[in-house]
C-alpha cells in the first residue's frame, strides 16, 4: 500500500544537502537557512523556491537522494498549478519513487505474484472475497491509472489516435473510482488512510496534470506531436475551468 511517507524519510542530512545548495558559499544565507530550518522545521528549507532550481542546475544537485530531489520536484509541481496540500504532495512523491521500483506498478503490494497489466484486470477483482486483498486491488486501480495516465500520457494518446485505445479520461475515471471505493473500505479507516484516498480522489486530476507536466519536462523533453499539444492545450482548459469553480 503506498503511502505518504517519503516526507518523513528525509534526514537531517537531506536538509543540510538542501541548505549547501540554496546558500552556495554565502555564509550568512547559510546561516539563515540553518535558523529557519531550527525555528520553523524542514518545510521551511523543502519549500524554499531556489531549491528546485538549485538541484537542476548545479553539478551537486546529482547528489541529492531519489526521496529528496522527487519530493521537491512535485511539490514545486504541484504548487504551479495551484495545489499548496503537502500531503498530496508527499503521496504523489512517495507513489513515483516506489513505481519506480522494478516492476512494483504491476503489482499490488512489494511482494505478490499477480500482475495487472490493465486498469480492467483491477476493476474485475475490486470486490475480491478476500478484504484486504479488495482494498489493496481498489488502492493499486487508482494509483495505476495515476501513474499511466500522469508520466505515459503520450503513449495511451498513441494508442488512442491508432490503435483505438481508450482515452486519458478513462483512466482519470477509473483512477477517482478505484481512490473513492479504496476510501469506502473498512480498512482504510482502520490503515488511517480514509481521508488520504477522499482527497486522491478529488484531485485526481491536478495530480495528474503535475506527473504529465513532469513527463513532458523531463522524462520525454524532446518529444513533439500533435496529441501531445492537443492535451496540453485540454489540460491548460481543464485547469483553469477547476480554479473557476
Amino acid at each position: 500500500m503506498i503511502a505518504a511517507t517519503l516526507r518523513n524519510s528525509l534526514a537531517r542530512s537531506d536538509a543540510q544537502f538542501a541548505i549547501s545548495l540554496i546558500a552556495r558559499e554565502r555564509e550568512s544565507e547559510r546561516r539563515q537557512l540553518e535558523s529557519d530550518l531550527s525555528n520553523h522545521g524542514i518545510d521551511s528549507i523543502l519549500d524554499d523556491t531556489r531549491l528546485l532550481d538549485a538541484l537542476m542546475e548545479s553539478p551537486r544537485g546529482a547528489h541529492a537522494s531519489l526521496a529528496l530531489f522527487t519530493y521537491v520536484l512535485v511539490r514545486n509541481t504541484l504548487r504551479a498549478l495551484g495545489e499548496q496540500d503537502r500531503v498530496i504532495a508527499d503521496y504523489l512523491a512517495s507513489l513515483v519513487v516506489q513505481f519506480g521500483d522494478g516492476g512494483r506498478a504491476m503489482r499490488v503490494a512489494d511482494v505478490d505474484d499477480e500482475i495487472y497489466s490493465t486498469l480492467a484486470q483491477l476493476l474485475a477483482e475490486v470486490n475480491a472475497p478476500d478484504q484486504r486483498r479488495a482494498f489493496l486491488v481498489r488502492s493499486h486501480l487508482g494509483n495505476y491509472a495515476l501513474w499511466l495516465s500522469g508520466l505515459y500520457p503520450d503513449h495511451i494518446e498513441y494508442r488512442r489516435w491508432r490503435r483505438g485505445g481508450p482515452p486519458i479520461d478513462y483512466y482519470e475515471t477509473l483512477g477517482r473510482r478505484g481512490f473513492e471505493l479504496a476510501a469506502t473500505h473498512r480498512l482504510a479507516l482502520e490503515y488511517g488512510v480514509q481521508g488520504l484516498y477522499t482527497t486522491a480522489a478529488e484531485r485526481f486530476d491536478v495530480m495528474r496534470h503535475a506527473l504529465n507536466d513532469i513527463s513532458d519536462q523531463l522524462l520525454f523533453p524532446r518529444l513533439y506531436s500533435p496529441e501531445r499539444l492537443l492535451r496540453q492545450v485540454r489540460s491548460t482548459m481543464g485547469l483553469r475551468w477547476r480554479a473557476g469553480h
